[in-house]
């Protein structure tokens, strides 16, 4: 949390993150989000056809809007906090300072019945983790997903989307 915290200030004065009162953007960047997904899941779930390309070209795509899927959630999420990401590390960054609750928030957000709100670090980790796989998908000529591995990366997106939105279910 506190390397957050830095990273945090030191993307802020570099205009890395900005401060946003676009609130409009929210549902927008929410809607990308969950059609992202579905998109990820239609891609994942493609059986090729003769002379489609390969079952592997298919997955590093799914692996990729999957990942596009979350940032454009964590983008809203980050805007109801009032501030705008311009970056891919500066999502992170922002979501681990910004949107992880502190233990005072969780004991509020529980005794307000809405425990559901909570954005563990868990969901950071996912998002790391599909940046770093997206990254991979994109760019390295030897990786390759199994299915178990695709349909892991695919579940994080579909729990993080759907965190967000239940976040942010009051901004529609």
């Amino acid at each position: 949390m506190d390397n957050y915290k830095d990273l945090f200030n030191e993307y802020l004065k570099n205009e890395r993150i900005t401060v946003s009162r676009n609130i409009f953007k929210i549902k927008l960047f929410l809607k990308k989000g969950e059609n992202s997904l579905q998109i990820a899941k239609h891609i994942k779930d493609i059986k090729p056809q003769k002379g489609e390309p390969e079952k592997l070209y298919w997955n590093y795509w799914a692996i990729t809007v999957s990942y596009y899927s979350m940032l454009y959630s964590a983008k809203a999420l980050i805007l109801t906090k009032g501030y705008e990401v311009h970056d891919h590390d500066a999502a992170e960054v922002a979501l681990g300072y910004l949107c992880i609750p502190t233990q005072i928030e969780k004991e509020d957000l529980e005794i307000l019945n809405q425990s559901h709100k909570i954005f563990e670090d868990e969901y950071v980790k996912y998002f790391e983790e599909a940046k770093r796989e997206s990254h991979i998908a994109r760019y390295s000529a030897i990786q390759t997903y199994t299915e178990r591995r695709l349909q892991e990366m695919f579940e994080n997106a579909r729990k993080f989307v759907s965190k967000v939105s239940l976040i942010i279910e009051d901004w529609k």
